[in-house]
């Protein structure tokens, strides 16, 4: 029997007999055997163990492939709950999948791991990755596996195993005297892990519902390379030190209060920072055609069962009752801008209509899944909703990009990842309007010169859409900005407009927003400048510090011209030394520190400190004001 392998390049390999993909990779080189992790046969991934008896396609999976990373977290994954088994027999595993840049696994246990269990396991970890043991597959029908696990003790993965249908066959892979349930593949042998570290231990509800039992959930990360290791852990280190919750507390901007989980109480200084970034997209919208609207908090229930969200979404909404009718908190604008839409009768003469809102909403997300002010219950979104015509699509989109780059610019955003998510297998709408739609995006993009990838099925829906997501200093994304196109919800909420030939048509619905919530959005800023904030974003732009008493008269009156002329300033006249003034409104990050003694009262001038410890000498106050206005108008 003849196999043969078309590889990647379109060159053929023939067997006159099947194959595995690790003999395949050999017949290549001995270098691409020692890092096969798995194959990709006909576009499938499986084990280096797979055997293969007719001809088919083939690429060889490796450490540097997405696919070989994901695989060696995976495998790592296994390798934890290994490691867990040996050394504290009793505990019971449950699942542990991959996630970003590594990996969980979660625990029934009898008492909480502590950080000294958790070295003692990445230790034993790493000893049975020494031991290179390999990773064996076998397939058992459904009903051996559950009584297989449970002989083992193992009820939570006899309980997963049971929710598979009947009659169907189970895979478990074998390492040493460990075995756990997955669909695989999986690396090997424990000899290509190599690089990984755990992280900590968090609570987590067994299938994720707060009314079953809590497991310990470990987290740890696993890399190609002890270098990508490295640098990962220097990230989470800078990360740690830009921690927007720290430096929120630090730099007192706000806190959050258990009197109200999810929400954020707002202190002057970080209201201040909120204005800004509200002000200038409030100009933002002025200046690109955009009508702002302000809609009600409460929507009464028959609106939400319309759109669909009463039915899909009604567990993540707040509602309340009132004079026996039920009613919903809202947690997105768009509703509400398609009923101020409706008012009165729209010409297509009208479209594009560009509404824009500074709108509250409010989701009932698990406290489990809060964070800081990144993730909360209650938001404002810069939100626009722009009511078009198919024929519109095209120039909205790439009028929308233009403008979200020039704003992500002067927030300090320069990298931006594009992705097109594309049509769902579950949707509405005729294949010619998708087909409008995305190309639509797709030309957009290519208009303004953006390279993209394409997220198959990742559409909403009711429509495909755009997803911005921003790089920031230290490489994390952070997807921020969507435009989505919607032929649905005018539709099912009755929105029309008169067209050229008198008939009444539904408008098409372009759901935009830039920076997303600005309480996420200024969590990102946090942490992207260090809490060193741009001068025009700074809270407090320039301190006027005293030297003595003598010269506080001098001090108030710098810090009245300054002003005057539409700074932010703090004048500090306390009786104290004057390095530690310079100190503490350093450690606050303040942009500029002028220092006013003797000599600056004397010439009308100041000694100018700029933030980064510079010492840019005496300046004349005129001289000065110039710099920060100049600072600020470039939003440098």
């Amino acid at each position: 029997m003849s196999v043969n392998i078309t590889l990647p390049d379109g060159a053929v390999r023939a067997f006159d007999h099947p194959v595995t993909v690790a003999e395949v990779a050999a017949a290549i080189g001995p270098g691409l055997a020692k890092v096969a992790l798995a194959g990709k046969l006909d576009g499938k991934l499986v084990d280096t163990s797979h055997r293969i008896d007719a001809d088919a396609r083939l690429a060889i999976v490796t450490d540097k492939d997405a696919d070989g990373l994901e695989i060696l977290r995976h495998s790592t994954a296994h390798l934890l709950a290994y490691a867990v088994k040996e050394l504290f027999p009793d505990a019971q595993v449950t699942i542990g999948p991959v996630i970003d840049n590594g990996f969980y696994y979660d625990f029934a246990y009898k008492r909480p791991f502590t950080p000294e269990d958790l070295a003692a396991i990445e230790q034993r970890m790493a000893e049975l990755a020494k031991k290179d043991e390999p990773v064996v597959r076998r397939v058992l029908p459904r009903d051996e596996a559950v009584a297989h696990f449970k002989g083992l003790g193992e009820h939570y993965k006899a309980e997963i195993i049971g929710s598979i249908p009947a009659g169907e066959d189970v895979s478990l892979y074998r390492e040493g005297g460990f075995e756990d349930l997955c669909r695989g593949p999986h690396v090997p042998s424990t000899g290509r892990l190599k690089h990984f570290k755990l992280m900590k231990v968090a609570g987590a509800y067994w299938r994720g519902d707060h009314r079953n039992e809590q497991l310990q959930r470990i987290y740890g990360t696993a890399w190609a390379t002890k270098d990508e290791l490295q640098k990962y852990l220097t990230m989470l280190e800078e990360a740690e030190k830009r921690d927007h919750r720290k430096l929120g507390r630090e730099l007192d901007l706000f806190h959050l209060d258990e009197h109200s989980p999810g929400t954020v109480f707002w202190h002057p200084k970080g209201w201040t920072v909120w204005q800004e970034v509200e002000q200038y997209m409030r100009r933002v919208y002025r200046d690109n055609g955009y009508l702002e609207v302000k809609g009600p908090q409460i929507l009464d229930r028959t609106l939400w069962e319309k759109t669909g969200h009463w039915q899909k979404y009604r567990e993540n909404m707040f509602t309340t009752e009132s004079e026996k009718r039920d009613y919903a908190l809202k947690p997105m604008n768009c509703p509400g801008h398609i009923l101020i839409f409706k008012q009165g009768i729209k010409s297509y003469r009208d479209l594009p209509l560009r509404y824009g809102e500074f709108g509250q909403c409010h989701r009932n997300e698990p406290t489990g899944g809060l964070h800081g002010i990144m993730r909360v219950r209650g938001f404002t979104q810069d939100d626009g909703h722009i009511f078009c015509t198919e024929d519109q699509i095209l120039d909205e989109c790439v009028a929308y990009t233009a403008l979200l780059q020039k704003v992500y610019a002067d927030f300090g955003f320069t990298d931006i990842i594009y992705k097109i998510a594309t049509r769902p297998e579950a949707r509405i709408g005729s294949d010619e309007s998708w087909d409008k739609a995305e190309a639509a995006l797709m030309q957009s993009l290519e208009r303004a010169g953006c390279a993209f990838e394409i997220s198959p099925g990742e559409g909403a829906f009711y429509g495909p859409k755009i997803e911005y997501t921003l790089k920031d200093a230290i490489g994390r994304e952070w997807q921020c900005g969507t435009i989505q196109v919607d032929f649905s919800m005018p539709e099912r909420l009755g929105a029309e407009y008169v067209a050229e030939d008198s008939s009444r048509r539904h408008p098409v619905m372009l759901h935009r927003a830039i920076v997303g919530s600005l309480e996420r959005f200024i969590g990102i800023l946090i942490e992207q400048h260090a809490g060193a904030m741009p001068v025009w974003l700074a809270p407090v732009q320039v301190v006027v510090a005293s030297i003595t008493d003598a010269h506080a008269d001098y001090a108030q009156d710098v810090a009245k011209s300054l002003q005057k002329q539409g700074l932010r300033v703090q004048l500090d006249l306390r009786n104290e030394k004057i390095t530690y003034k310079i100190r503490e409104h350093s450690l606050q990050k303040v942009p500029f520190i002028l220092v006013v003694g003797d000599k600056e009262k004397a010439n009308g001038t100041v000694a100018v400190r700029a933030r980064g410890n510079q010492d840019l000498g005496v300046m004349a106050l005129a001289g000065l004001a110039e710099r920060v206005l100049a600072d600020i108008a470039h939003k440098t």
